[in-house]
């Protein structure tokens, strides 16, 4: 009883991953389906506004708590169904919350267990992260090293603070969010004119090297800290 209440959460969502791709959800979430049915879902949006954020918003949840590849495509679907500032705002509402569903998922499940067994390099990589948290968080937000559910899953199991978790995803993921959400505004003219839909606006030069910058920026205080530890510890004490 104790184990299920346990590890309830993370059943849950790798049982809805299964089903998802096992009842062909995929194909759903294809750029294909959106160009053959934007029309539809435009005048949906128009004719139903408040269910359409609804909808949109729990199914943004769901996609980003079962880790299902379709996060750029709905968050450009929101640029394009409710415009750049509403959809970005319903897209960073929705993939914080669901990030912070499988976050919290993997800590119930595993943090416990993994800091008993933690020794060594990998209880310093522990200390070190649980530290300066919120900036790791930020970072790794504002600049996608990893994709976005790995650092859900991995600040589950480090550990990290849900305030931290929270905030951090919250804040870091908005400059991103908003730039597919603008992009995304403009996928209706593209699409009726027969045009593709090209990403390789999002690697402009003026629209990356500002979030660099961001990420930058928020790595700086964890890298002043690490130099001003290590040069207090090779400070020789000269008291005689």
């Amino acid at each position: 009883m104790r184990a299920l209440k346990k590890y309830w959460l993370i059943l849950v969502l790798i049982i809805g991953l299964i089903l998802f791709f096992s009842l062909g959800g995929q194909q759903y979430l294809s750029f294909q389906m959106l160009a053959d049915n934007y029309q539809n879902l435009q005048g949906f949006t128009q004719q139903h506004y408040f269910i359409s954020v609804v909808i949109f918003m729990l199914a943004y949840i769901l996609i980003v708590a079962f880790s299902i590849p379709g996060a750029t495509l709905m968050t450009l679907l929101g640029g394009f169904l409710f415009g750049v500032i509403f959809g970005g705002i319903w897209v960073v509402l929705s993939a914080t919350i669901g990030a912070t569903i499988t976050y919290l998922a993997v800590k119930t499940a595993f943090a416990e267990a993994l800091k008993e067994k933690a020794h060594g390099s990998i209880q310093k990589m522990r200390d070190g992260f649980r530290e300066n948290e919120f900036n790791y968080l930020i970072f790794l937000r504002l600049l996608p090293i990893f994709p976005f559910f790995i650092i859900n899953i991995a600040a589950g199991v480090l550990g990290v603070s849900l305030r931290a978790f929270f905030i951090g995803t919250l804040l870091g993921i908005i400059p991103g969010s908003f730039i597919y959400a603008w992009v995304g505004s403009g996928l209706g003219f593209a699409l009726s004119q027969g045009e593709s839909i090209n990403m390789k606006i999002i690697f402009a030069p003026q629209i990356l090297l500002p979030i660099i910058g961001l990420a930058i920026l928020s790595i700086i205080p964890i890298v002043y800290k690490k130099l001003k530890a290590k040069n207090t510890n090779k400070s020789p004490s000269k008291e005689r």
